[in-house]
């Protein structure tokens, strides 16, 4: 099922489902689901959190493999700042910010545009960006059988700036690191000097 547009078609059974739960959502909360400007909310509501959440129809591993290559390249390999977007699963508000993701090649290496497709597989279901981000790792330890893997994530949690503590500043930045990113400081430094340079 492609869900990379709205114009596509999406799963009339899941687009009725969900879009029943959203009118009695708006019953609920005070509203008339069947006022103009509301009338179409719960179809629209439900095609975009379909949207929203098609990383579970996707395969990261089957991503990474399609573009795999030998390649005789043993330094560093970074893509950083990728936009990220999410669904806190605690509230399902929308969290989002980078990813940084390094790797060091032993014998392969991946083409560069699969590494944002990654990070996309697992950032659109419901997320903790703690796993998230050992999500994005494993899966390229996996694919690529990497010397290490570094991944950092920094992302604003709407949960945080517009309910609970309402802090509109606030930042939360995790890492996932393995091979020389986690056990050699100079291979560290390097990674963390990539990713906070201009």
């Amino acid at each position: 099922m492609k869900l990379f547009d709205e114009t596509l078609d999406y799963d009339a059974n899941a687009v009725s489902a969900l879009a029943s739960g959203v009118r009695q959502a708006l019953h609920t909360i005070g509203e008339d689901p069947d006022r103009e400007g509301l009338v179409k909310t719960p179809e629209r509501v439900a095609k975009a959190q379909l949207f929203l959440t098609q990383g579970y129809a996707q395969d990261a591993a089957a991503i990474l493999k399609s573009a795999v290559f030998e390649e005789q390249y043993d330094e560093m390999i970074l893509v950083k700042d990728i936009e990220l977007y999410s669904l806190c699963e605690h509230h399902m508000v929308p969290f989002f910010g980078k990813a940084h993701v390094a790797y060091i090649p032993d014998r392969h290496i991946v083409g560069l545009s699969k590494i944002p497709r990654v990070v996309d597989v697992f950032a659109r279901r419901l997320q903790v960006q703690e796993r998230l981000t050992l999500q994005i790792r494993r899966a390229i330890e996996e694919a690529l059988r990497p010397q290490g893997v570094a991944v950092v994530i920094e992302a604003t949690h709407l949960c945080m700036v517009m309910r609970g503590v309402q802090k509109q500043n606030s930042v939360t930045t995790t890492s996932s690191m393995s091979g020389p990113f986690l056990d050699n400081v100079h291979t560290r430094a390097e990674f963390i000097k990539l990713i906070n340079g201009k």
